[in-house]
């Protein structure tokens, strides 16, 4: 039953669930197309991985020039001028024009997630103002209602009750494609095998929904040597101390990994003294999110914990009861809890001796007790069964032989790049990091094979357990976001459903005419000539000789 005079209750031209990047984005860009969106969140903070799962921006070498909407532009821009405006930033790191607040080596722009969520509420305030975006917090769908091809309402659980929201489409931005299961659009979850899909490091076998990515409970760490912040044994550390995943070469909590690339075992410390061009490649150095010694006064670094012995992969999430999923998420909270107890009591260090006590959680900047995220880091959800399916064989280097490039479309409706960086599975596999090209969103991805007012706006288009590592990023995520929100807002002045517009030339051309112009959204690299050869066929984390590489 709807809750009386909520705010958020009743209909609307987009229903957006999920508060992360993409529903950020589809609802910004309907906003701006002049429709009303109500967007449902999970947590209290806006921003999904970028805040309440503390993970900072995963982007490709060009970000600076190229490959982001302008949507994500002002972000990035948005969160620079925060720090300046607001930090006492050093003269000398103020005089850079990219400012890193973090100086993370996963990217050119590590910053902190409350920062991240204050910002998005910044570029959401005006729309809020203007009665074109409501935002509902702290909700969660528990129903879907529909009529044959399409969805009339979904059900939402708040604080204050239940709500019910109507609408004329109905945006899936969720990590896990709960708008999708819940209203019965056909999907996929897992790993598909070779034999359905032809790519080239699909399942040999059968397909497996089982074979998930592992997921990640990130937490913020800062470390003030000399003193001693152990946190409380965590109950089922004895077993994670034990614990040996089957791709891995001996014990979880250790410094030593799985090679991402190669599988070959690798050292991985908290801090080295040995130093690479002038960055330090540790984990402390992978995802700091603030750097002390950029600002004035007493400041402590401090860090995203998200590391490969922190990747939770003994339980998968989807195609299982909901006491296994809640198990699953339980124990991914312990194992990460129970890493940084094992490096503040028994881990080598790097200077001799045993144990980094001086490590201790952020509870201040997560908003958590614990100083773990809100959420955890969810790298793979539901796949819809789409008009188009973005594979492999359309983007990956070593699957289009003789290439110079990816697939080109015509029907794109934005362009991503990243590797394919596929995590550890909960089938047992090794991860797969493998090299790929620049591409472009189809927007045949986009569209369900039968619903026909459900769209993806997120992880969710039609792609594949192996394609997915290559656009669940930041800035593909808003880009598919933004795209989905354009989408639905042009079919509803166009009075036109969204496959219609990839199937009449005309529409389609003046839908894409829309997102470059009104929205200033790519849809083409330029000639992949024009883009460093080093550069172009992978995507290691930018280093001081890259950037001057790919140059200003």
């Amino acid at each position: 039953m709807a809750v009386r005079g909520m705010t958020g209750a009743g209909d609307h031209d987009l229903v957006v669930v999920g508060g992360g990047l993409g529903g950020i984005a589809a609802a910004l860009a309907a906003a701006r197309l002049g429709r009303r969106s109500v967007l449902v969140c999970e947590t209290d903070w806006l921003g999904g991985q970028v805040s309440s799962q503390c993970i900072p921006p995963d982007e490709h070498p060009w970000i600076e020039t190229i490959g982001q909407t302008r949507g994500y532009r002002e972000f990035r821009a948005r969160v620079r001028a925060f720090y300046r405006d607001n930090y006492p930033v050093t003269a000398r790191a103020r005089s850079q024009q990219r400012f890193n607040p973090g100086l993370g080596n996963i990217g050119p722009l590590t910053h902190e997630p409350h920062v991240a969520a204050l910002v998005l509420e910044s570029m959401l305030a005006p729309w809020i103002s203007r009665g074109l975006i409501t935002v509902l917090r702290e909700a969660e769908i528990t129903c879907a209602a529909g009529d044959g091809d399409e969805v009339r309402a979904l059900q939402v659980r708040t604080a204050a009750g239940d709500v019910e929201l109507t609408g004329r489409y109905f945006l899936d931005a969720t990590d896990l494609g709960d708008v999708i299961g819940l209203a019965g659009v056909e999907h996929v979850i897992g790993a598909e095998s070779r034999d359905e899909t032809g790519e080239l490091h699909a399942l040999a076998g059968p397909a497996d929904p089982l074979d998930q990515q592992a997921i990640t409970w990130a937490m913020l760490l800062s470390h003030r040597p000399g003193t001693d912040n152990t946190i409380p044994r965590p109950a089922g550390y004895a077993r994670w101390r034990e614990f040996r995943p089957p791709e891995w070469p001996g014990p979880l909590l250790s410094w030593e990994v799985s090679d991402h690339v190669t599988h070959r075992p690798r050292l991985r410390p908290l801090f080295t003294d040995r130093p690479t061009a002038g960055i330090t490649y540790d984990l402390w150095h992978a995802r700091r999110i603030l750097a002390a010694d950029q600002f004035d006064g007493d400041w402590a670094d401090v860090t995203v914990a998200a590391w490969p012995m922190m990747d939770y992969s003994r339980l998968p999430l989807l195609g299982v009861p909901d006491e296994t999923r809640e198990q699953a998420l339980r124990e991914a909270q312990e194992l990460s809890l129970s890493f940084l107890y094992w490096m503040q009591t028994e881990a080598p260090r790097h200077d001799g001796g045993v144990g980094y006590p001086g490590l201790y959680p952020r509870s201040d900047l997560t908003g958590t007790p614990t100083g773990l995220a809100k959420l955890p880091y969810i790298r793979e959800g539901r796949r819809i069964r789409a008009e188009f399916t973005l594979l492999e064989q359309h983007i990956g280097v070593a699957a289009r032989p003789g290439a110079d490039g990816a697939e080109r479309f015509a029907d794109s409706v934005g362009i991503a790049a990243y590797r394919i960086d596929v995590h550890p599975s909960t089938a047992g596999r090794p991860g797969i990091d493998i090299d790929t090209w620049p591409f472009q969103l189809p927007l045949g991805s986009f569209l369900p094979v039968r619903v026909r007012n459900v769209l993806p706006a997120g992880k969710s288009i039609g792609g594949t357990h192996i394609t997915s590592g290559a656009y669940r990023v930041h800035p593909a995520e808003w880009s598919i976001g933004e795209a989905a929100g354009a989408l639905a807002a042009f079919s509803i002045a166009r009075g036109v459903v969204p496959h219609q517009v990839r199937a009449d030339a005309e529409l389609l051309d003046e839908f894409q005419s829309l997102l470059t112009g009104t929205l200033g959204i790519e849809l083409e690299w330029p000639r992949y000539g024009a883009l460093t050869a080093r550069d172009r066929i992978g995507y290691a984390p930018m280093d001081d000789e890259v950037e001057a590489e790919v140059g200003a």
